[in-house]
């Protein structure tokens, strides 16, 4: 029997792992944590809507043949040569390997960025952050220092600007809750390049910043972070901005196993890949989600996106199980439905195909991609039963 490992259950590792046990395949999924979590709403667990623990799904849970085994640890080391995945409590050896260890925090070489800022990377760091800036709130009539009350998000993309959305609407819950005026608090956003939301078409990208900056946040684009000290970010020109809550979204890059293992990997440190999600090094490793650099038919690489790790996840639960059945694999085709993101609890932007959405409808549009990633993972219960804690807190 051929020994198939999975290292990480992220959107692709977990859709491979819930494909092979659809299919009897038999597999070990290894991953750091007994959960899988909903990436696209770590801004939700955040933000303060409700328990963070409901954006999780136990993974012994989503696993349901006896050939399907889980084991928990956190994988340091993929040694190619002994055909070995190294854990930090075991060694798993494989014949076929699937990587989807997904992302770690891009710092460009910033000084002092790594050291000083929180990130929003998993349910720890969601929890991390919402934690510390409730602490601010809750300390600020004893310590009355306006830097407790100022939050700056770097980077504007997909990530900053949702956890702004969510923190513009959690923070006159806290204000009520802490007795502090709204207007002693300052929540900014400062992005380098000249606009938010490269994602979305640039008419939503100024319904975005209209929304937000309606709601109390502030936007500053064109603005460089070029050091960041103990509470202190340094921008570009000499100004300085005190914040006890400095969180950084503005950038990602492949977890470092895959350049330490010697795969080919492009500057975001992601493995290439071939039209069947192989590694070009090693016909008997597949690679999907963040840690891939695959090329589409015009030779540009695919966006680290859940939408295109989901569906890379399908397809290699198929190549596989093909491969280890020695039956011919099926070339990845991504199919792009395009880009929604919530700019709070009730309000959103996103192109989907052709459509320009916003407000209610793009809100509605981002709660129905919820439903179906979960009907893709875990098929009508699992759908029934996040579905009414998620509804429930948003």
């Amino acid at each position: 029997m051929a020994n198939v490992v999975i290292v990480g259950a992220g959107y692709a590792g977990m859709l491979t792992a819930t494909g092979l046990d659809r299919m009897g395949e038999p597999f070990t999924l290894i991953n750091k944590n007994p959960y899988h979590y909903l990436t696209t709403l770590l801004h939700e667990a955040a933000g303060g809507r409700g328990d963070p623990m409901n954006y999780t799904v136990p993974i012994r849970q989503l696993l349901k043949k006896p050939s399907s085994r889980f084991v928990q640890d956190e994988v340091v080391k993929l040694d190619r040569d002994r055909r070995t995945v190294v854990g930090r409590h075991g060694e798993y050896p494989f014949d076929w390997l699937v990587v989807g260890v997904g992302w770690v925090p891009e710092y460009f070489g910033i000084p002092g960025l790594a050291e000083h800022s929180l990130v929003l990377r998993d349910i720890d760091t969601a929890i991390q952050i919402r934690e510390h800036i409730e602490a601010q709130f809750a300390s600020y009539l004893q310590d009355p220092n306006p830097s407790r009350l100022r939050i700056v998000i770097g980077g504007a993309g997909l990530t900053g600007i949702e956890l702004l959305g969510e923190l513009v609407d959690w923070i006159p819950e806290l204000c009520t809750k802490y007795g502090v005026r709204r207007d002693e608090v300052t929540l900014l956003n400062i992005e380098a390049m000249p606009t938010i939301l490269p994602q979305v078409s640039p008419e939503l990208r100024d319904v975005a910043a209209r929304t937000l900056t309606e709601k109390g946040a502030q936007l500053r684009t064109n603005t460089k972070i070029v050091q960041v000290t103990e509470g202190v970010v340094h921008l570009d020109g000499g100004e300085q901005v005190h914040a006890a809550t400095i969180i950084w979204t503005g950038g990602v890059r492949a977890h470092p196993l895959l350049s330490e293992a010697g795969f080919t990997v492009d500057r975001r440190g992601r493995a290439k890949v071939d039209a069947y999600l192989r590694s070009v090094d090693d016909e008997r490793v597949f690679v999907g989600g963040d840690a891939a650099w695959f090329e589409d038919e015009a030779g540009k690489p695919l966006p680290p996106t859940a939408q295109v790790a989901t569906q890379m996840g399908h397809c290699l639960a198929e190549n596989v199980s093909s491969a280890v059945h020695g039956h011919a694999l099926k070339p990845f085709r991504a199919s792009l439905k395009g880009t929604l993101a919530s700019l709070g609890r009730e309000v959103g932007v996103g192109n989907i195909g052709k459509l320009a959405l916003k407000g209610a409808v793009a809100s509605l549009a981002k709660e129905a991609t919820k439903v179906k990633y979960l009907w893709e993972l875990g098929g009508l219960r699992l759908t029934a039963d996040k579905t009414g804690e998620l509804v429930h807190i948003t």
